[in-house]
């Protein structure tokens, strides 16, 4: 958990706003570094997490974790943390060797073109009832959050973009409106810039429609001057607010470097290393 990022976003693992779909993205640059702030972020509130990864395995996740002060595999012991690892339960879709339920939740790799029912089904057996097992020894968790890293894989998968839609749709209905938790979704962009996608049904068109649906966005991407040793790329933030007028969207945009345990963040056209 990155606590210049908490003081950006005017949150912090005591209060936070609940009910929000946030999404991740980036392009030439990347985004990971905000998949593991969210990630023991919402650890630390004490939140039932439901983590879906689809690119790393939970080793590397636990690494990165380790450094910022949680311990995923204390959080699974808990029951605190649902982990899908998708390459993992990839290779069991197709080389079943005993009925696990994560199995079923990959399933869609059989028939890509039918959907994500499947996937959708894993989610929301993981979120409802929020709280620990029974007994009153059983811990109890704040609202449930699902983290997706990401959804862009789907699409190499074979999965449309429509499909994809209408799951983040139901998962932010499920978890968003009717439990009051919070989704946060990665999606990575492969063109240069915005106006380069020529396949309608790419990244490109899969990130405007997560857009439309967030409350939240986060863009990582270069520097438009180029590479720098000293700032790796900028973040802007957008908030979308409705209002009587209609919908108002403030952005800020701050740069950022990585550190090996956090982040540090600059205002543009603050940083000595960028002029």
């Amino acid at each position: 958990m990155f606590t210049e990022l908490n003081s950006i976003l005017n949150t912090s693992p005591e209060s936070f706003t609940p009910g929000e779909f946030i999404l991740l993205s980036d392009r030439q640059s990347d985004a990971s570094f905000l998949i593991h702030h969210f990630l023991s972020f919402y650890l630390k509130a004490r939140c039932k997490v439901c983590f879906v990864a689809l690119v790393q395995s939970f080793s590397h996740y636990h690494a990165v974790s380790q450094r910022l002060g949680v311990s995923l595999t204390q959080a699974k012991e808990k029951g605190q943390l649902i982990f899908l690892e998708g390459l993992k339960e990839s290779l069991s879709v197709f080389l079943p060797q005993e009925e696990n339920p994560d199995h079923q939740a990959m399933s869609f790799l059989r028939d890509p073109a039918a959907g994500l029912r499947s996937l959708y089904e894993f989610v929301q057996s993981s979120v409802v009832g929020s709280s620990g097992g029974g007994g009153a020894s059983a811990e109890q968790w704040g609202p449930p959050v699902l983290l997706m890293d990401d959804v862009s894989v789907l699409l190499s998968l074979g999965v449309r973009v429509g499909a994809v839609l209408d799951f983040s749709h139901y998962c932010r209905t499920t978890v968003c409106s009717q439990l009051q938790g919070d989704v946060v979704m990665l999606v990575r962009c492969d063109g240069e810039a915005e106006e380069d996608y020529a396949d309608d049904e790419g990244s490109e068109q899969l990130m405007r429609g997560l857009t439309h649906q967030s409350c939240l966005t986060l863009h990582v991407q270069g520097l438009p001057t180029g590479y720098c040793r000293d700032i790796h790329g900028q973040v802007e933030f957008c908030w979308k607010k409705r209002q009587s007028d209609g919908q108002h969207a403030p952005k800020k945009v701050f740069q950022f470097k990585v550190h090996d345990k956090g982040v540090s963040f600059f205002a543009r056209g603050t940083s000595r290393a960028v002029l």
